[in-house]
């Protein structure tokens, strides 16, 4: 009977004495994470780090908290942010920025980074210069590293135009890889290009179209294909039986406001996770974006936060809501 009251203590104080811990997981906490440095964090991507056993979120970072600056030049002139996690993302600790070599140094924004055959590779989105306005080139360039810190320079990417943003790769069903991009200068609509080494790509042409929008999100979960794009009003939801055809689903993901800490707007530019079966939604707001900050509060106005979601599938179709806990345990994937 002493025996029996021990083990129900230690249930109680150990397993079900904290509302964070829950046999799915720990619980996000919102936001999950904000950048220490410019408080700009945005455009998340989260792959697992095998040399360092951890998961690693990379980030475009903004500059939001520096006073001064002329048009969107708070937007231009960082790295590539790094953080880690040490409990399976449900916390971020911010580590460092990717040391990308000269004279690729300006400006990056939204990485896309996979491993293959020990190998990591970035497809950054890379602006050459400081600038106030959008009327200037973006290229995607290639890069490699096997730290996931350090990077080689591979090359930059012909693709549709001089002016392209937020790379997307997918391995396809034959082997060979998938790459989405938003080409800007064709009303914002999202391209795409094959490979079969990950460094030299054929152009094919056009992927969606129907309305703008950027950072594409390829994912495969429920034995279905889904695409996610950012059109600023939420993230629209495609979904393919073939990775080159694609169906619009109706109803913008994080449209609607959440009510947890900087979730009241809407979620942009995501990134998906699928690990042990279950799929995390990562995005970034900007919470000061809203009527009641006065125009003239800058800071408030740019700064950005990263969040998570869990996606569930209801009636065909991906669902989330961002005001349910969100408990998250990613497991190594090797």
């Amino acid at each position: 009977m002493t025996s029996f009251f021990i083990i129900i203590i230690f249930s109680v104080l150990f397993l079900g004495g904290t509302q964070e811990i829950d046999k799915k997981g720990k619980i996000a906490p919102k936001p999950l994470f904000r950048d220490p440095i410019y408080d700009g964090a945005a455009d998340p991507v989260v792959i697992w780090n095998q040399l360092e056993k951890k998961w690693f979120m990379f980030y475009t970072n903004r500059r939001a908290n520096v006073k001064g600056l002329d048009g969107v030049t708070w937007v231009h002139g960082t790295r590539i942010g790094i953080a880690e996690s040490p409990d399976g993302g449900a916390s971020w600790l911010y580590r460092d920025t990717c040391n990308i070599p000269p004279p690729f140094t300006e400006t990056h924004w939204a990485p896309e980074i996979i491993e293959h055959q020990g190998t990591y590779h970035m497809y950054l989105s890379y602006v050459p210069g400081i600038f106030t306005n959008w009327s200037h080139p973006r290229h995607i360039i290639h890069l490699t590293s096997k730290d996931l810190i350090n990077w080689k320079y591979e090359s930059t990417l012909k693709l549709a135009s001089d002016k392209v943003i937020d790379a997307c790769i997918f391995m396809l069903p034959d082997g060979n890889w998938r790459m989405w991009y938003n080409n800007e200068v064709d009303a914002k609509s999202i391209y795409y290009v094959d490979s079969e080494d990950l460094y030299h790509w054929e152009d094919k042409g056009k992927a969606v179209g129907d309305q703008k929008g950027e950072g594409p999100k390829v994912f495969q979960w429920k034995d279905k294909y889904w695409m996610l794009t950012d059109v600023w009003d939420g993230l629209a939801l495609y979904e393919s039986e073939d990775l080159t055809s694609w169906k619009r689903i109706p109803g913008n993901l994080l449209k609607e406001p959440g009510k947890g800490e900087d979730d009241g707007v809407v979620g942009r530019h995501p990134d998906v996770v699928v690990n042990n079966g279950r799929a995390y939604l990562f995005y970034f707001t900007h919470p000061g974006q809203v009527d009641s900050i006065p125009k003239d509060n800058l800071y408030e106005k740019r700064r950005s936060s990263i969040q998570v979601v869990e996606l569930e599938y209801e009636n065909g179709r991906i669902i989330c809501d961002r005001d349910k806990p969100t408990y998250i345990d990613l497991q190594p994937p090797f």
